[in-house]
């Protein structure tokens, strides 16, 4: 049974350190232009034909530019575009879908961008009955099917819409409420237009509701985000997400316009995470890892404390088992043994799909080694718990023999009291929980090789 978290703030700030989210193991780090379309189609007929499938799907339009994002996206408000890169999403579906076995069924999907409500609810509706081509969706009861929301961009009348065409999660952007962060990033966003969207998505039957949250924004205070999470915690979204903003001007160039001088000190981020997690907590919602807390009926609390969770590039989910099928500029997929992702630039993508080709870009096929490492980071990541006889009865190895470099560096993690390493399990602390990437780290046979600043912080 997994530990209950606690958050031990010195140990926090000594290990503030940087390093992968671990939403795939292989990291994207390791993607290469080496591998091809044809590459990924011999994977695809390798991934068993009747696994669940889970669809992510990329609109990379937006309306305004936030100048804190690092998605791919592009700001205009010519809708004209859309209509454009509809009719190669609707091509790629039909290119893409037919590798997979007809009549597999979609567990999970999830619409993301950019702003996937760029797109009318009819264009939407598109893309999901070229889904449906190919593909059965599970029932309402039982699948998934998300779409993210900037609720300056919608009615109610829209949630109602999206609500009809399948949507039973939605996610809402709100990074913070208080008026000098929103000019400071370029977002500007009432928080009554934002509430009022949130009762109208319950009004309207979604099963779930999400709130994004960011800390360290510029501006940004102790004061601020309690103010803001305030109404959040009023509002009870069945999830939060509580971010850490990276500044990484050199990569994304709309954060060049974010003053270095408005941006908190590593010190004022910490005490602004304390502050956050300690209200999330108090209201009562779980920390599920990684950024994520949910109320304790929430299916992510449950399959926390089931043992069930699972994580991908979708995050934190309840369909472990599923192959990942992305469509759209620089969607990422998982099947058979190998990751994926398209074209980043919308004009490669295109190209490749008017020459009848897949618009795959990079990837990698995982190895053995990468297969058993991948295995025992989701472990660690959603069960805090490696049970290492059955590890070595699945793999076939003994553990202590071909993990001895990483058990040595866990050696400090457990004098500090992060981690237990016993003669047959090794399992995350309470106070191991919120330093969980640093845990995972040990097992990464590629971190050596990577410069730590194309990562974000831990915390």
């Amino acid at each position: 049974m997994l530990e209950k978290t606690q958050f031990d703030w010195d140990l926090v700030r000594r290990y503030d350190t940087r390093g992968p989210r671990y939403t795939s193991y292989p990291t994207a780090l390791q993607f290469h232009d080496g591998f091809t379309a044809s590459d990924y189609e011999e994977q695809a007929r390798l991934g068993g034909a009747s696994r669940p499938l889970s669809v992510y799907i990329h609109i990379p339009f937006c309306e305004h530019l936030c100048f804190y994002c690092a998605c791919n996206k592009i700001a205009t408000r010519n809708r004209s575009r859309a209509s454009e890169y509809l009719g190669y999403l609707l091509r790629e579906i039909d290119m893409r879908s037919r590798l997979f076995s007809a009549g597999r069924c979609i567990e999970q999907l999830h619409f993301g961008g950019g702003t996937p409500t760029f797109l009318t609810s009819s264009q939407l509706g598109e893309i999901l009955d070229a889904l449906r081509k190919w593909f059965d969706f599970a029932h309402d009861a039982h699948g998934d099917y998300s779409i993210e929301i900037d609720p300056r961009t919608v009615s109610a009348r829209d949630m109602r819409a999206l609500r009809n065409l399948g949507f039973n999660r939605v996610s809402f952007g709100v990074q913070d409420f208080d008026a000098a962060v929103q000019a400071a990033v370029h977002r500007i966003q009432p928080p009554a237009q934002t509430l009022a969207i949130m009762e109208a998505s319950r009004d309207a039957g979604y099963r779930s509701l999400n709130v994004d949250l960011i800390y360290g924004l510029p501006k940004q205070s102790v004061a601020s985000m309690c103010e803001t999470l305030g109404r959040v915690v009023d509002a009870a979204p069945d999830r939060i997400s509580l971010f850490n903003y990276a500044h990484l001007p050199d990569r994304f160039p709309a954060q060049r316009r974010i003053h270095d001088q408005d941006l908190p000190d590593a010190e004022e981020k910490l005490d602004m995470l304390r502050a956050s997690v300690e209200m999330v907590t108090d209201a009562g919602y779980v920390y599920i890892g990684m950024d994520h807390f949910a109320l304790p009926g929430d299916e992510l609390a449950q399959a926390r404390k089931a043992g069930t969770l699972h994580r991908s590039f979708q995050g934190y989910t309840t369909h472990a088992g599923c192959e990942l099928i992305g469509y759209g500029v620089s969607s990422i997929g998982y099947t058979g043994r190998c990751f994926s992702q398209n074209s980043h630039g919308i004009r490669e993508y295109q190209d490749c799909i008017d020459h009848g080709r897949l618009p795959i870009a990079r990837g990698v096929v995982l190895d053995e080694d990468d297969v058993l490492r991948a295995d025992v980071i989701n472990r660690l990541m959603c069960f805090g718990i490696l049970d290492l006889p059955a590890i070595e009865r699945h793999y076939g190895i003994d553990f202590k023999q071909y993990f001895g470099p990483e058990l040595d560096r866990l050696d400090e993690l457990q004098s500090d009291g992060l981690v237990r390493v016993g003669r047959d399990r090794i399992s995350v602390t309470g106070p191991g929980w919120m330093l969980v990437r640093n845990i995972c780290a040990s097992f990464d046979r590629y971190l050596p090789e990577h410069r730590t600043d194309r990562f974000s912080r831990t915390i």
